[in-house]
């Protein structure tokens, strides 16, 4: 029979959680080397970001600027904030800017031969009635006769799958403002696919 007197075997206390963004950008006011690890969990997403808008060509150099610019503005950071991914694109958004021209010049190309895999993410979520491969020449030639405000909203809700709030933080606009420039680019869209649209499930996912 047990001994009631001895106490149980203590657990060995949890580990740590990983700490978030916010605990990161902090941390990394008193010891820099800190931001370190804020790059290497978010430099994959914005490079794959980047790269989709422009191709391979300048999106080293943009990736690199986006953190340098990041850390630079870390002591203004809302810590409030658990995940600083909205910062981070919002920052890579301002910088693609740099480079609409090149952007559209992309997206034409795909227009006139389809052989790019800009517009996969889109053509994958068209449903039967149209083929991926036939989706991606329309879808790009939308893309690129996009005012460039609402390409950005788009592409941050479709492909990155941020919250109307999120990048109403990212691109210091309402999200009301981000709402309607979503709508008008969605409509777009569905003119350039005959009625069908590719974004639904990323609306319906932001809106919620």
């Amino acid at each position: 029979m047990p001994d009631p007197t001895r106490s149980a075997p203590r657990r060995p206390p949890d580990p740590d959680p990983k700490p978030d963004d916010a605990s990161l950008i902090a941390r990394s006011l008193r010891e820099p080397e800190a931001f370190a690890a804020l790059f290497r969990r978010h430099a994959p997403l914005i490079m794959r970001y980047v790269v989709r808008r422009l191709g391979p060509g300048p999106s080293d150099d943009i990736v690199a600027e986006t953190f340098l610019v990041a850390f630079r503005r870390r002591a203004a950071y809302d810590t409030a904030r658990p995940d600083a991914r909205p910062w981070l694109y919002g920052i890579a958004t301002n910088l693609v800017r740099r480079h609409r021209r090149d952007e559209v010049r992309q997206l034409r190309a795909l227009a006139r031969t389809g052989a790019d895999p800009v517009t996969e993410s889109f053509a994958e979520a068209a449903d039967s009635r149209l083929s991926a491969h036939a989706a991606r020449r329309p879808l790009a030639a939308a893309l690129a006769g996009l005012p460039a405000a609402q390409r950005d909203v788009l592409l941050l809700v479709s492909w990155e799958g941020l919250t109307y709030d999120e990048v109403g933080r990212a691109l210091s606009i309402a999200p009301g403002t981000v709402r309607s420039r979503m709508n008008r680019a969605r409509g777009r869209l569905r003119g350039a696919l005959g009625g069908i649209d590719p974004t639904a499930a990323a609306e319906e996912q932001a809106d919620g």
